[in-house]
């Protein structure tokens, strides 16, 4: 992947995604969007724009582990929407353990005093970016594969 493309990371969801950035040749990761989905059709054409004008080399999907490592029911969920990504965009998928994710973006907001409101419009954006930074921390930021879940 050349260094001028960039990773989106994503929290999967069935109302809403996380969408977090980043580009190679910095190495940092940040929040991007919550997407909430609409229809099959539109999502389509939504992350067929995201993949163009963001320059996306790679997605980057969260799994959702169970404390055990094993895959949960979710993970198949995630997995079959990282299928359906590259199929629509051309763009390949790596999946990464996003365990605590959630929990810790929650715990991020609150610690912020954001408001309820304020804290479900972000929550997503930024446990999509907490995937992605521990993805690029595991060696993708030196465009070498970390371990992925496969």
């Amino acid at each position: 992947m050349p260094p001028s493309l960039r990773i989106a990371g994503i929290d999967y969801g069935t109302v809403r995604i996380g969408i977090a950035t980043a580009d190679l040749s910095v190495g940092i990761a940040g929040p991007y969007e919550t997407y909430s989905r609409r229809s099959e059709r539109l999502d389509a054409d939504y992350f067929r724009a995201l993949a163009k004008e963001e320059r996306i080399g790679r997605f980057v999907v969260g799994l959702p582990v169970h404390l055990s490592g094993g895959e949960s029911q979710k993970s198949l969920e995630a997995r079959n929407f990282g299928d359906w990504l590259t199929k629509l965009t051309g763009v390949p998928v790596e999946y990464f353990d996003e365990r605590y994710t959630s929990a810790e973006a929650e715990e991020m907001l609150l610690g912020a005093g954001l408001t309820k409101k304020r804290r479900k419009e972000r929550l997503d954006q930024l446990a999509a970016q907490i995937m992605l930074t521990a993805y690029l921390e595991a060696g993708a930021k030196n465009q070498e594969l970390p371990d992925s879940i496969d």
